[in-house]
């Protein structure tokens, strides 16, 4: 393994190096896999070193069951500081009467909601999976599916955007417990007036699951789905930048069943170390600069939307208003799993996804970590370049893996 950083600045002293150079050597490795190759999956970003900082912190060794000034074990003084911080720097940020930062992911979220509004064997109207929706939207290999009744409303498959009208018809013929709006894959801003709407009109509650454009949400670069969902779920890593986790915001009349249904019903202990991570993304989230960023991601999106339409690619609903986009690579002769493995060749990091079109795999990608390294339009008409040259040519890999390390060597993700 060829390793071109030190741990240096990312591990106090170098101590895991010392200790235990076998998994030392493996993250090193990892540094250097994120610092020569492309990061455009769309659920990935780069987090600050003080959100590092806080992972690695004191707070990792504290057991905290329960919630500030209600713990099932002494000693949490601080990490009840910690944890109120994070919650009162959430609720602010996003405008939401209450917060939950407890949740270990953006399922752990899901699930909680699911538990504090509905009863197994309830009825849940939600995006199909082929048409973008999350494995929590019912897929029957997760206990979404095992547990609740899904019915699945879709994208239009001329143009890709979500049908509302057939939202509202399932609906009127369902009268679903509750409603789910959210997608892994969907590049187009939601309107969570109208599932508001839809919601009111069959008496049922509706769920945000805003795990993808919560961090652009944050940056005032997406809306918010805050004053119309009885509960938002959301990841904190993606484009908010904080560490691998989940939370949940609502009004202060679902906050207890909420609390309750994350700890003691899903969850266990909470993890302090992540929690005050949260707290730190949350803090530089609620910054100009992450306004400026949230939007360069938007702008990034939309200029490499163009430049692979450009290129010849079929680009899902002709365009973006987010950090993600999907798209066909069929008009360059390759399928979307073939696509994938010669990107990856060639230092393109990205994800295979549905397409609205039956038994289609396309290609998902997200600007927000090049956005992060300090890359801008101009980097992704290069990006769009070297896709389409990747895809054309299955003898190019290495020519373009080149030129991948040289752009990714001008903007490292942790610089000196």
């Amino acid at each position: 393994m060829v390793v071109t950083h030190t741990l240096d600045g990312l591990l106090p002293a170098d101590v895991l190096g010392r200790q235990d150079p076998e998994l030392a050597e493996i993250l090193l490795g990892e540094l250097d896999r994120q610092s020569t190759t492309l990061q455009l999956i769309a659920a990935e970003n780069f987090t600050s070193p003080a959100v590092l900082a806080a992972l690695g912190s004191p707070l990792a060794n504290k057991y905290a069951e329960g919630y500030p000034g209600a713990r099932h074990h002494s000693g949490c003084e601080l990490v009840d500081v910690a944890e109120r911080l994070a919650v009162e720097r959430a609720k602010v940020l996003f405008g939401a009467e209450h917060a939950n930062v407890q949740s270990h992911s953006g399922s752990s979220a899901v699930l909680a909601a699911y538990a504090a509004l509905l009863r197994p064997g309830d009825t849940v109207l939600a995006l199909g999976l082929p048409h973008g929706g999350h494995l929590t939207h019912g897929s029957p290999a997760n206990f979404s599916g095992r547990w609740f009744d899904f019915v699945g409303y879709g994208v239009d498959p001329e143009s890709g955007l979500i049908d509302y009208e057939q939202v509202r018809a399932l609906a009127r013929t369902h009268r679903p417990k509750a409603i789910v709006c959210g997608s892994i894959s969907y590049p187009r801003h939601i309107d969570y007036a109208a599932f508001r709407a839809v919601a009111d009109e069959v008496g049922a509650y509706l769920i945000a699951d805003a795990a993808h454009p919560i961090g652009l949400v944050a940056g005032g670069a997406a809306p918010s789905p805050v004053p119309y969902a009885d509960v938002v779920c959301a990841t904190t890593h993606k484009v908010l930048r904080g560490p691998r986790g989940g939370m949940l915001l609502c009004g202060t009349e679902l906050a207890e069943r909420v609390d309750r249904a994350v700890f003691p019903f899903t969850q266990g202990g909470a993890q302090m170390h992540t929690i005050a991570a949260k707290a730190v993304a949350f803090g530089e989230a609620a910054t100009p600069a992450f306004t400026a960023y949230a939007h360069q991601v938007v702008a990034n999106a939309r200029a490499l939307a163009a430049g692979l339409t450009a290129e010849g690619l079929a680009v899902t609903t002709g365009g973006t208003d987010t950090h993600l986009l999907t798209f066909d690579p069929a008009p360059l002769g390759v399928d979307g799993r073939s696509a994938r493995g010669r990107l990856a060749a060639a230092g393109l990091v990205l994800d295979t996804c549905a397409l609205p079109h039956p038994d289609v795999r396309g290609l998902r990608l997200g600007t927000a970590a090049v956005t992060t390294q300090g890359m801008g339009e101009v980097e992704m008409a290069r990006i769009a370049v070297l896709f389409a040259a990747a895809l054309r040519d299955v003898h190019a890999a290495r020519r373009v893996r080149e030129e991948v390390r040289e752009l990714a060597g001008r903007f490292p993700p942790y610089p000196d």
